[in-house]
């Protein structure tokens, strides 16, 4: 018969914390379990083996090593059960081992950090960047103390939500995280790791209205105007943000992967990295220009982005993005720009003057490439490439 104690180990130095641990026993032979779990001699009874609760600052904290402890003396006991079940010879060490794999299973985030490495296995670096930014905001709330799954609950992300708010992230980053969080959680539930509680079901998890990031086609012929000969880290921003506007709002990240061979009969063709879609965009003469700028004939990609000498791509690409959009907001203030401008105002932008030449938008959703993701997508219907090009050639004789 097997039995399990919870115990406590006072600190060595007066008016330290000590730690609560696990004594586990087998035919006599006594293992041990340690845990992260630390308190003051005065917050443990000897006799009956439970925490004292006397500190009424403490309260809160000692309640949740509480919860932790039975929720792990209850795991050890399921084990216990298990074992003498499926295999009568178990030893302490064996409760040990299957303990430690459980904890390990149960850990969000050792959970989280396996969806991330996934997600770069995948190909989806930028992804696995927001999941890892969620952990990381997760982590410094729970001050770098993981919990189980079965500690998710709807309290738990309200005060995460709050603590959010109170360091002034808006509710709109506030949801991005929650909605990763939620993801990484459902994961979990798939799996059968913990039971589904709807712990975000208390919790911000929508889209808020934006202020408005998109800039007028007047702002966009000053831009374009502008004579940035002397500025060469400025001319090349502008110009790839010209590109961006020019190619129905294309992404910085698709800029940067087009190679020369994508350019093939007048027509530019990619795939979205971030969905996966394959558009075609008819090539106009305004994008001519830019790529005769700023060809260098020994390099395979269309636009200076990357470099197929530098191994990092991912790490470049960061870097220019960095760059580019700090080099937009000098650029902005010399056509007079209040709006923040970045690369991603360009598509923004492009979906703004589509809509004010009464493009519908339908044919706004197929050219940027929206896919059920899109709240723009809500007419999309399959549309002959033409009339998407033609909607582009639109816009861009208007400069």
């Amino acid at each position: 018969m097997a039995s399990i104690k919870v115990k406590f180990r006072p600190s060595t130095i007066d008016g330290k914390e000590g730690t609560i641990y696990y004594q586990v026993i087998k035919n006599r032979v006594v293992r041990q379990i340690k845990t992260d779990y630390r308190i003051f001699n005065s917050e443990w009874d000897d006799k009956s083996c439970k925490l004292v609760f006397e500190c009424p600052d403490r309260y809160d904290y000692l309640r949740s090593i509480e919860e932790r402890v039975k929720l792990d003396v209850t795991c050890i006991e399921k084990l216990i059960s298990r074992y003498e079940y499926t295999n009568p010879l178990f030893t302490s060490d064996d409760i040990v081992r299957g303990f430690q794999t459980e904890v390990s299973e149960q850990s969000f985030f050792k959970f989280m950090q396996k969806q991330i490495a996934q997600l770069k296995l995948m190909g989806k670096y930028r992804t696995s960047e927001t999941y890892h930014a969620t952990l990381n905001s997760f982590t410094t709330f729970r001050n770098g103390k993981d919990l189980l799954f079965a500690e998710f609950d709807s309290d738990l992300m309200l005060m995460y939500e709050s603590y959010l708010h109170n360091r002034g992230v808006t509710k709109n980053s506030s949801s991005f995280y929650m909605r990763i969080l939620r993801a990484v959680y459902n994961r979990a539930v798939e799996k059968e790791l913990t039971k589904q509680s709807y712990p975000f079901k208390h919790v911000y998890t929508g889209i808020d209205k934006t202020i408005k990031r998109a800039i007028s086609l007047k702002a966009i012929k000053q831009i374009k105007n502008l004579d940035l000969s002397l500025q060469p880290s400025l001319d090349f921003a502008r110009d790839m943000f010209l590109f961006s506007f020019y190619t129905r709002g294309m992404s910085f990240i698709d800029m940067a992967y087009l190679k020369k061979k994508d350019v093939s009969n007048g027509i530019l063709s990619y795939r979205r990295r971030k969905t996966g879609q394959q558009l075609y965009v008819k090539w106009e003469e305004c994008m001519q220009d830019i790529f005769h700028k700023w060809e260098n004939q020994m390099e395979l990609y269309l636009l200076p982005i990357l470099k197929s000498s530098i191994g990092n791509e991912r790490c470049l690409y960061k870097h220019t993005l960095y760059a580019v959009n700090k080099s937009l907001k000098e650029v902005a203030k010399m056509v007079k720009v209040t709006v923040p401008l970045t690369m991603y105002v360009a598509r923004h932008s492009w979906a703004s003057a589509a809509r004010s030449k009464r493009i519908p938008l339908s044919v706004i959703s197929e050219g940027m490439g929206h896919d059920s993701e899109a709240t723009t997508q809500i007419y999309l219907a399959s549309l002959d490439s033409n009339i998407i090009d033609d909607a582009n050639s639109i816009i861009l004789k208007g400069l």
